[in-house]
């Protein structure tokens, strides 16, 4: 199966690099460019891409806004947003991963990981490495809330087992160390994570873990 990609950032001279990067894989095509946030959202309707590649800063609209109208709550469209990101302490990677986005990477990753990368969120998965996800949680844990909330209603749909694996999710941990860790097979926790998305009407893994620390079910720093 061909994958299309979109490629987003304001600057030609990095579209140009990663383009040529993933035309030399069979499996990748780049379907279109966009120099900001706007003329992403045109795109994607217009080429229907699998993967879009998203820069966080750019002008007229930003890639936090273009990935919430792309991929956020109630938007059940095809495309899947890959954030790219010169910092890794770039607070807005937080806000694009709480918009919908399936994870991020840096822009000077190299270029096995990024062709990876693209390949894992197309298929339905929610990031290279998920333990980044909870890295920045931890970083950003005062833009999260206290804990001292009622959890949501939503969370009493899961069952307890279900529970575990969320938590387990949010901690970063792969489904095969899930599977360790609950001494389950990795097929059983493959399950579990998608009887968990279902019921909380989350897209992926990404936004389970965001949703668990600003539940409260997780705290950051925990273990």
């Amino acid at each position: 199966m061909t994958i299309r990609v979109l490629l987003v950032d304001d600057q030609p001279l990095l579209r140009t690099g990663f383009r040529m990067i993933l035309e030399a894989e069979s499996d990748l095509v780049v379907v279109g460019e966009a120099g900001d946030g706007q003329q992403a959202l045109e795109q994607v309707r217009a080429l229907q891409p699998d993967v879009v590649l998203m820069d966080i800063r750019m002008p007229r609209m930003d890639g936090v806004e273009a990935t919430r109208r792309i991929a956020g709550p109630g938007r059940d469209g095809p495309a899947k947003v890959l954030v790219l990101t010169t910092f890794d302490l770039d607070e807005y990677v937080v806000e694009a991963l709480r918009a919908g986005a399936s994870g991020f990477l840096l822009k000077d990753v190299p270029a096995e990981e990024l062709v990876q990368a693209i390949r894992v969120v197309a298929d339905g998965a929610a990031m290279l490495a998920p333990s980044i996800t909870r890295r920045l949680l931890d970083m950003y844990a005062t833009k999260l809330p206290s804990g001292d909330e009622a959890p949501p209603q939503a969370l009493t749909a899961l069952t307890e087992r279900e529970l575990e694996v969320l938590k387990l999710v949010a901690r970063g941990l792969s489904n095969a160390e899930i599977a360790g860790e609950l001494f389950v097979s990795e097929t059983t926790v493959k399950t579990h994570v998608g009887h968990v998305l279902t019921k909380l009407q989350l897209r992926d893994r990404v936004q389970a873990a965001v949703y668990a620390y600003e539940s409260g079910l997780v705290r950051p720093g925990a273990q």
